[in-house]
């Protein structure tokens, strides 16, 4: 770890893969449409037929709400294993976001912080996508911003630009700010590039490979690394105290 977390007070967190369990969410609905085809994939194999070309519709349609950008993923998916997805199996992945259940430490963990540190979404999600996480996530973030508000998704930049609007708002200089995520193809690689320092939680520490997460092509780098939210939130208070 190269930071003080004690000198720090706002952090800027990415919800789907940090806090809510987007990997588990997707899965439940790939799975069962593979099962329905006879497909013989596992979980980890259709997670990662499907990163690629969530980010690439992502990057072609900034504009779009994420419902559909997640209906239009799994077509494509269905297209590179030759297999069909009907509206309703597009449909059913597109509205799914309410239901993707939180991690574990998630909510202890945002509690906690919220003690010491004003808290940021940014995330690739709609709004309406992301009252229904906030509803399992029991947490009252004092800033919210979504492709939805900026008509882009990470790693493009407006996110983060609109971050820095957000924090000149709030009165939190730059440098108090704080980026925390799981990815590192739609958070480390921009918040980089942004000159924004960060923490990892890397969430996948016990399994190989990149699962729904595109593997980054870019330059990326982190300050320090957790394996989960709680070690993190527990050693942001220690910092603090």
């Amino acid at each position: 770890m190269t930071i003080n977390l004690a000198d720090y007070d706002a952090l800027s967190f990415d919800c789907y893969g940090t806090l809510i369990d987007w990997e588990a969410g997707i899965a439940a609905v790939l799975s069962p449409w593979a099962a329905e085809l006879g497909l013989d994939k596992s979980d980890e194999d259709l997670l990662l037929a499907y990163a690629d070309n969530e980010a690439q519709v992502e990057a072609e349609h900034g504009d779009w709400l994420y419902s559909k950008v997640l209906a239009e993923a799994f077509r494509r998916t269905g297209q590179v294993l030759d297999a069909p997805v009907s509206d309703e199996w597009a449909d059913k992945l597109g509205g799914s976001v309410p239901d993707w259940p939180a991690f574990e430490d998630s909510t202890e963990a945002l509690t906690k912080l919220a003690e010491d540190y004003q808290l940021i979404i940014l995330s690739n999600v709609d709004r309406a996508g992301f009252k229904g996480s906030n509803d399992r996530l029991k947490v009252s973030f004092d800033r919210i911003i979504t492709a939805e508000d900026v008509k882009a998704y990470k790693p493009a930049p407006q996110h983060f630009e609109e971050l820095d609007v957000a924090l000149e708002d709030m009165g939190i200089p730059r440098e108090r700010l704080l980026h925390v995520a799981q990815s590192l193809f739609h958070d480390h690689v921009p918040a980089k590039r942004h000159g924004l320092p960060s923490v990892w939680i890397n969430r996948r520490h016990d399994r190989p490979g990149w699962g729904a997460t595109p593997e980054p092509s870019a330059e990326f780098s982190y300050d320090a690394e957790y394996r989960s939210m709680i070690d993190f939130a527990e050693a942001a208070h220690a910092a603090k105290h």
